[in-house]
């Protein structure tokens, strides 16, 4: 038994040094070979798509993993491994329902606080989906993630090697939802899955209910920007209220009004600013920036009401 436990635990440290990357080669030889990245990757988006997956990994970790050796241990004086005890199994639901339920409502904020927002755009800013998205973040944004302080506060109390297995279990979730291989497919095509994928899709964010998030619009009743925040588990856009679940894919994904902000502004706004006139991360650039489209419908709109009013209002008066 000892022999057992010793080889799944070498098995579950050496998943995050050599599982994840191969699956994110894997992932990435796939897209290329499907051509997603063919004319739709410019110099601007390639380097803002690898800039943000390079930095968490030479700069963020090294940040956070200063913090736990050095703040936590004065934050929680003596309290080193007080959860060792912790059966494997609930250490590893407890680490998945802190961390995803944390995310949900710190990226949930993001999208509903309008000054937030601008922290966030960097993710849904690129026109297409890949495997690149899923890092694809403002550097502040990712440094104040709310969860990755919880989960090294229980890593220091004892939850190391099953926050290993959920890390593991979660980038891979996440890295799947955003890729543009749709391989949720079969479990909508065929009848037999249908039960299945009804499961599925309501427990983890598959690319279909993700992409939606990712939708440039929500006027054709697929995109869904505005919910479907779960990251690993769709199941809190599920408890909340927030989720969309259409079994289809957007045609257009990004922000409809974003015109390839420089990738050191996308990276570290509010730092270095966009010189893109009317960006949300330009110098007194607005917060939320409003479509012309939108305007323009919107006055329409108003004015057709207004027309349809006077209407009722002259034939009252006859």
């Amino acid at each position: 038994m000892e022999a057992i436990f010793d080889f799944v635990k070498k098995l579950v440290d050496n998943l995050d040094s050599f599982g994840f990357p191969f699956l994110i080669f894997f992932i990435g030889v796939l897209e290329f070979s499907f051509g997603l990245y063919k004319r739709k990757w410019p110099k601007n988006e390639r380097w803002v798509d690898i800039t943000c997956f390079a930095a968490p990994i030479l700069v963020l970790r090294p940040i956070f993993a200063y913090v736990a050796l050095h703040f936590l241990p004065v934050l929680l004086p003596g309290l080193a491994n007080v959860f060792a005890w912790v059966p494997f199994f609930w250490g590893c639901i407890i680490i998945a329902v802190a961390d995803d339920l944390t995310q949900y409502w710190y990226h949930r904020l993001h999208h509903q606080v309008p000054w937030l927002w601008r922290f966030h755009r960097t993710h849904h800013s690129a026109s297409y989906m890949g495997m690149a998205m899923a890092s694809r973040q403002n550097a502040i944004y990712t440094l104040f993630f709310s969860q990755i302080y919880l989960t090294l506060a229980l890593v220091y109390l004892g939850l190391g090697i099953p926050a290993i297995v959920v890390r593991a279990i979660k980038s891979t979730i996440t890295t799947l939802a955003h890729s543009s291989i749709p391989w949720d497919k079969p479990f909508y095509k065929y009848k037999v899955l249908h039960p299945l994928a009804w499961i599925l899709e309501r427990t983890i964010s598959t690319p279909a209910t993700h992409h939606a998030h990712h939708a440039a619009t929500t006027d054709d009743g697929v995109g869904y920007y505005k919910g479907n925040f779960g990251n690993m588990f769709f199941l809190w856009d599920i408890i909340f209220g927030t989720a969309l679940i259409s079994r289809q894919y957007p045609k257009t994904y990004g922000i409809s009004h974003y015109e390839a902000d420089p990738w050191y502004a996308q990276l570290l706004w509010p730092i270095f600013k966009s010189n893109v006139e009317g960006s949300e991360l330009a110098p007194n650039g607005p917060m939320v920036r409003i479509d012309p489209v939108e305007t323009q419908t919107v006055s329409i709109n108003a004015n057709n009401h207004i027309q349809d009013a006077s209407a009722l209002f002259a034939q009252a008066k006859q």
